[in-house]
């Protein structure tokens, strides 16, 4: 079975002191999680030494980064570079990030460094892609993140492809309290992995973990993630409030 994972994205939020306690309060909930089952937390640059000490004995949890630099090194002040995460154990990375995208000008060329740079270093990226609204009005949708898997991907190789997890999330639906509709999740899920079938064949694109972002909250996550191709979420608000993200975890398959 795909690895099934149930990834917080914190964004810009908490601080030292809550950090440190949400965590406590999700840990302490002493959820085992199966073989197959992960749960991330993707935490401020600050806060990820602290994360990595509060998760290093427990099993299937990880702590990842929610940025990296697409330089290896450099005259870039205020950036991170993957060096920076492997030297402190971080596996994991998001990359590509819708805020990113639309904030930070990130490029499809700029985000296959980004992996490129993770790879090297044994850091899984988490690579979101996903539509904007105007996008998903025309219905365009499966054109364009199929665009973002091609730019930043699919110069990887067979091997290489496989180290990669997929979070979409669309745009429409972040923050917003919108959500996708279980048959959209599905159904653009099931595109992705088509799409990536295509290019290196079905044992490998159903082996990829493609998560659902957008609005995932407690009473949502059991349904979207009972869809045969939707492998967890990357959740965004919900993942704040720890009793809220238990539940998230729970409802994996």
């Amino acid at each position: 079975m795909r690895k099934q994972i149930a990834a917080a994205n914190w964004k810009m939020n908490l601080s030292y002191q809550e950090a440190e306690t949400l965590l406590d309060e999700i840990l302490e909930a002493d959820i085992r999680l199966e073989f197959h089952q992960m749960a991330i937390f993707a935490v401020p640059f600050p806060y990820l030494i602290m994360s990595r000490s509060e998760v290093e004995d427990e099993m299937n949890y990880e702590v990842a980064a929610q940025n990296c630099h697409h330089k290896k090194s450099g005259a870039y002040t205020g950036e991170v570079s993957v060096d920076m995460l492997h030297s402190i154990g971080v596996n994991y990375c998001i990359v590509g990030h819708s805020e990113r995208r639309e904030y930070n000008a990130e490029t499809n060329a700029m985000l296959a460094d980004k992996v490129n740079l993770c790879l090297e270093k044994a850091i899984t990226p988490i690579f979101c892609c996903g539509e904007p609204l105007e996008i998903r009005e025309a219905g365009t949708q499966n054109n364009f993140v199929a665009q973002q898997l091609k730019e930043s991907l699919f110069h990887l190789s067979a091997v290489e492809i496989k180290n990669i997890i997929i979070a979409y999330e669309p745009i429409w639906a972040i923050g917003t309290g919108k959500t996708a509709s279980t048959a959209q999740a599905q159904e653009i899920h099931h595109y992705l992995r088509s799409v990536i079938a295509g290019k290196y064949g079905a044992d490998i694109a159903n082996e990829i973990p493609i998560l659902y972002g957008g609005s995932v909250k407690a009473g949502n996550a059991k349904e979207l993630f009972a869809s045969p191709d939707v492998d967890g979420g990357l959740v965004g608000g919900a993942s704040l409030i720890a009793d809220d993200f238990i539940e998230i975890i729970k409802a994996l398959k």
